[in-house]
């Protein structure tokens, strides 16, 4: 059972925002709401969970507990791993508010495997897999499912999200190597691409400390950026595991000679952006 650090003030205040364009919420991790001007609700890569103790340490608050989430008109997944696709923080979602879970294959593969069919009220048909290419019609959102370089995931992908107000773009834990053609084809505001240190962590089957470097590091990021064109790069996942821990801050010193991001922009769990 998930238990909120900080009551239900969060999910309150997304249910009782009224942005006049887009308004989108860090969850911590890579976890984010987006919340359109008609009222249009969207959780993408959710995570409430603690981590796997003492090989990954949940770092930050748990923002929110998911039974207290208002409505939703979908939740999505960018890939496979367990702090992108979570029954735990999914499950009660999708079961409150009948909404549809898109993701990759291998992400409704961990859904079924993980029986959230059984462990929670949810129809088969709230499960809807998502492929390079395809659009999703949410309101007044269009999402774009894109490809993504993450060599740590079986399938990942990007989420190009699309209103009147901007473009935002989720990258998912993706490197840079893919993200070029987005950049030619959308005029993006918004980028929120994962960023962490390489650290000694525990190995998921010896437990024998091993080096792991599964985020971009301040070069990469930055590379990453540049390929999608964007005005502003929003650093995630950096606060979440103990061990690849990384200071945001140094990125305006890295991105400073470079076209892109116009601007670096440190965002903490809890804090909203709008474009």
């Amino acid at each position: 059972m998930v238990h909120s650090d900080w009551g239900d003030w969060l999910p309150r205040a997304v249910e009782d925002a009224d942005p006049d364009g887009v308004a989108i919420w860090y969850l911590g991790c890579n976890g984010f709401i987006v919340k359109a001007d008609d009222g249009t609700t969207v959780f993408v890569d959710p995570y409430v969970g603690l981590g796997d103790p003492p090989r990954t340490v949940r770092m930050v608050p748990v923002p929110f507990d998911p039974y207290d989430v208002g409505p939703v008109d979908a939740v999505l997944a960018t890939h496979e791993h367990t702090d992108h696709v979570h029954g735990e923080t999914a499950g009660p979602i999708l079961e409150a508010s009948d909404t549809p879970f898109y993701g990759p294959d291998d992400s409704l593969a961990v859904a079924r495997t993980e029986n959230w069919l059984v462990e929670y009220d949810i129809d088969q048909t709230q499960l809807v897999e998502v492929a390079e290419g395809d659009t999703i019609e949410l309101g007044a959102l269009t999402v774009h499912v894109e490809p993504a370089n993450d060599p740590d995931a079986g399938h990942p992908v990007a989420y190009v999200f699309e209103h009147d107000a901007g473009t935002f773009v989720h990258g998912g834990d993706a490197r840079p190597g893919k993200f070029e053609p987005l950049g030619e084809e959308y005029d993006v505001d918004l980028a929120a691409l994962a960023f962490g240190s390489a650290g000694m962590i525990p190995d998921k089957q010896t437990r024998e400390p091993k080096y792991t470097k599964w985020y971009s590091d301040e070069n990469e990021i930055v590379e990453a950026a540049n390929e999608l064109q964007t005005d502003t790069l929003l650093p995630t996942h950096w606060d979440i595991w103990k061990g690849l821990n990384a200071d945001p801050a140094v990125l305006h010193n890295h991105a400073r000679s470079f076209e892109y991001p116009e601007r670096v922009r440190v965002i903490e769990v809890g804090d909203r952006v709008d474009l």
